[in-house]
Parts: C-alpha cells; sequence; structure tokens
C-alpha cells in the first residue's frame, strides 16, 4: 500500500531528479567553454612563451660575450632548453589557417639556435668580429621572433572571433534555454502538486460527503474510495462502519416488529378469550345440559334431535378451547362437519356442503378455529340472504410444495372494500358469528402462526360468489 509519505517522497525526489539534471548539464557546458578559453589561452601563451625565450637567449648571450663565465654559459643554455620546448609548444598550434606563418616562426627559433651555437664557436675562438656580427644577426632574428609572435596573435585573434562570437551567442541561448527551463519546471510542478493534492483531497470530499449522508440517516449507499494509501483504509474501515449500525438498526426494526406482533398476537387472543368468554354462559353447565338432552332424546326415540344435540355439545366443547394452541387440519375438518350438521338442520335444503378432502394433509397443524369462522361467513352472507340457498365447496388439495385449503361459495360475491379490510387486518366483524371471531381476527392469526402474508388470499366477483384460498407452505 502506498502512502501519503510515500507520495510525498516520489515527487520530492522527481524535483531533485529535476533539479540535477539541469545543473549537470550547465556544468558540462560550464566545463566544455572553460576548456575552449583555456585552450586559446595557452595558444596565446605558448606563443608569448616562444618569444620571451628568444628575448632571453639574446640576454643570457650578451652576458656571456661581455664577461664569459660557467654560469653564464649554463644560464645560457637553459634560455636555449628553454627556446627549444616553446619551439615544441609552438608547433602543436598548426592548423589550416597558420600552417605557413607557423612554419616560418618555427624556422626563425631554429635560426636563432644555430646562431647563437656559431657566436659560442667564435667567441672561443677569439674572432671577436665574427662573433659580433652573428651577435647582430641574432639580435636580428629575435626581433624577427617577437614581431612573427605578434602576427601569429593576430591571426589566432581573427580565428578565433567567430569561436568568440558564437561562444556570447551560445551564452544567450544558454540563458534563454534556461528562463524555458525554469518555466517548463514550475510548470511541471504545478500539475505535479495539483495532481498530488487531488489524491489526497478527491478520496477526502468523497468520506465527507458519506459523513453526511451517514447524519442524515442515509446507511444504504456504499463508500467507494479507489486510492492506495491510509485515505482508502479510512474509507474501508467507514463503510465496515456504516454495515454495522446499517444492520444495528434493521436488528432494531425487526426486534420492534417482532415486539408489535406479540403484543398484536396477544392482544388478539386476549380480545378472542374476552369475546368468547362473553358468549358463554357457564358453559360447563351448558355443555353438561346438552348432554343430557342428547340422551333423553334418543331414549324418546329422537335420534335426529339426539343427534344434533351432540353436534352441538362438540361444537361447544371446542371453541372451549384455547385459542393459542394449534389443532390438526383433521380436528378443524371434524368441527366444521358438526358445524354444517347444525346448520343442516336450520336450512334443510337450502344448504347444500361438498367436502373434498385429500386424507394425506390431514396431520398438518393449523390454528385452532381457523374454517369454522370462514365456513360461517359463508353461509351468513351467501346462503341465507338467498332465497334458494346454495352450495359450499371445501378442498384441501396436496402439491408439490404446499397444501391448498380453498372454501369456495356461489353467493353475491365480495365487494373490494371489504376484502381489502380483511386482508389489511382491520377490525370487520360479522354479525351472527357464534364464536365471536371475526374474519379478519382468522386472517391475523394465520400470519402470526406461519410467519408470511401470503397464507391467505380472497377471489370475489360480484355475482358469482367468493372463493377463500389458505396456501400452507411445506
Amino acid at each position: 500500500m502506498n502512502s501519503i509519505q510515500k507520495k510525498i517522497l516520489t515527487l520530492t525526489t522527481v524535483i531533485l531528479v529535476i533539479m540535477s539534471v539541469i545543473w549537470i548539464a550547465l556544468t558540462f557546458y560550464n566545463h566544455k567553454t572553460q576548456n575552449q578559453y583555456n585552450e586559446i589561452l595557452q595558444r596565446y601563451l605558448s606563443m608569448n612563451e616562444a618569444a620571451r625565450s628568444s628575448q632571453f637567449v639574446i640576454t643570457d648571450l650578451n652576458n656571456y660575450m661581455i664577461s664569459p663565465s660557467e654560469d653564464k654559459i649554463d644560464q645560457l643554455n637553459l634560455s636555449k632548453k628553454r627556446m627549444q620546448k616553446a619551439k615544441l609548444d609552438v608547433a602543436k598550434l598548426r592548423n589550416s589557417e597558420n600552417t605557413f606563418i607557423l612554419t616560418n616562426y618555427i624556422n626563425l627559433i631554429d635560426s636563432l639556435i644555430e646562431t647563437t651555437d656559431r657566436i659560442l664557436i667564435f667567441h672561443s675562438a677569439q674572432e671577436t668580429e665574427s662573433a659580433a656580427k652573428e651577435f647582430s644577426e641574432a639580435t636580428r632574428i629575435s626581433t624577427y621572433i617577437s614581431e612573427m609572435t605578434l602576427s601569429l596573435l593576430d591571426t589566432e585573434l581573427k580565428t578565433y572571433d567567430r569561436f568568440y562570437r558564437s561562444m556570447i551567442e551560445r551564452s544567450g541561448e544558454v540563458i534563454k534555454l534556461g528562463i524555458w527551463q525554469l518555466l517548463l519546471i514550475i510548470f511541471l510542478l504545478l500539475v505535479a502538486t495539483y495532481w498530488f493534492s487531488l489524491t489526497i483531497t478527491r478520496p477526502v470530499l468523497k468520506l465527507t460527503q458519506a459523513a453526511n449522508e451517514l447524519s442524515n440517516g442515509s446507511f444504504d449507499k456504499p463508500i467507494n474510495v479507489e486510492t492506495n494509501d491510509e485515505i482508502s483504509f479510512l474509507a474501508k474501515t467507514f463503510d465496515r462502519m456504516r454495515i454495522n449500525i446499517n444492520n444495528l438498526i434493521l436488528e432494531i426494526k425487526n426486534k420492534a416488529q417482532l415486539e408489535h406482533e406479540l403484543q398484536q398476537n396477544k392482544i388478539l387472543l386476549q380480545e378472542s378469550q374476552f369475546r368468547s368468554l362473553q358468549s358463554q354462559i357457564n358453559p360447563h353447565f351448558l355443555f353438561n345440559t346438552l348432554n343430557t338432552l342428547s340422551k333423553k332424546a334418543y331414549l324418546e326415540g329422537s335420534e335426529e334431535t339426539s343427534d344434533l344435540l351432540v353436534s352441538v355439545a362438540g361444537l361447544l366443547r371446542y371453541n372451549l378451547k384455547r385459542l393459542d394452541r394449534s389443532v390438526t387440519l383433521q380436528e378443524e375438518v371434524m368441527v366444521l362437519k358438526q358445524y354444517m350438521d347444525i346448520q343442516k338442520a336450520r336450512f334443510t335444503e337450502r344448504l347444500n356442503l361438498v367436502l373434498l378432502v385429500d386424507e394425506s394433509c390431514l396431520n398438518v397443524r393449523i390454528p385452532a378455529l381457523t374454517l369454522q369462522p370462514i365456513i360461517e361467513n359463508a353461509v351468513i352472507h351467501a346462503i341465507e340472504p338467498k332465497e334458494d340457498g346454495g352450495t359450499i365447496w371445501v378442498r384441501v388439495i396436496d402439491g408439490d410444495q404446499q397444501i391448498t385449503i380453498e372454501i369456495e361459495d356461489d353467493g353475491s360475491g365480495m365487494e373490494e372494500d371489504k376484502i381489502r379490510q380483511i386482508l389489511e387486518e382491520d377490525s370487520v366483524q360479522t354479525e351472527g358469528h357464534s364464536t365471536g371471531i371475526g374474519f379478519s381476527n382468522v386472517v391475523k392469526r394465520l400470519r402470526l402462526f406461519f410467519g408470511y402474508d401470503e397464507i391467505i388470499d380472497i377471489v370475489s366477483y360480484k355475482g358469482c360468489g367468493t372463493k377463500v384460498i389458505i396456501r400452507i407452505r411445506r
């Protein structure tokens, strides 16, 4: 992971490298120019050294001729060696423009050396006149050498005049180049600094926006900061904090919803029990009385009345059970038959029941008093208002993934508003319920028991009857 400190070090290194390259280039150019200056100066010094050496030879020769001695002859020999060395240095300065003059110049030096040797020979032979004549020649040659030195220097100045001018022009160009390089470096540094600042400010801005959204209660939007430094680590940590807070909020909501459902279930059970108590007048005494009447009717030969009383007693016994427990579908179907036996005694042939039950489904558990309130609603609102009565179909179908319970009538149908009220669990009651449990309470108890809202559905059309569908997932 690249840290911000590494980015700063990288930017600093780039700046140092650029400055070092510029410094090396300028140093190389200055060194090259200095070498050229030294080379030209050395040429001038070499020519001047040749002229001075010739003058030293004439001076030492004159001193020796006036007063010969071993020291003066040694000094003269040193001056001759010095002039020989100056001749060799001058010979290295040859080029296409000074070849002729430089050749004559070297010849003059050789002539001066030869003349000096002859003077020494004549002086040793005591030929004073010849020695004096040769000394005059040597002086003249030395004068020629000095004049030739000036001529060579003049030639050199003319030769290197263009070089001087080009150096001045190049110096001006170097200054201009330096200015442009400085401007370019400043521009590159500004761009690099702007880019570097963006790599820090953009992620920080995203984190600031994310923090504002979190402060406004928006915990669903993820925090994406794509960098390779500490800010990315901070963003990931911030995003994990957002996820944890969001999960905590969802958990709190789920707990609140669960507590609400439990409270509603408790209220529903209390209400159901209260209404059940309202509909009972000493229920055990009534249950025992019905059994007594059933036995008395049977003894008197009224078997149909006896069976009816048995059905009423069974229905009463079932209604006395707690509503917060589950029963098998077989028990619900048995109570349903007892209830329909009672209603058939009332409606005779006006009420028909078609019961189609798959016996493999009878062990499924459902809340107590689920089917009877639905059947009772169909009897009261679909069969009773019709003069000719009607038919109620009860189907229990075993499917691959669910068990379907259908309760259908051929009545006048149900209004959409009423269907909506029942499915939304509004407090809708139906007159004449013997159990005192409303249709909407059945819907609420089913949803609480199975844990999903799609457990029940109602399909109805005006004049075409009503079908209540209960879908129990496996």
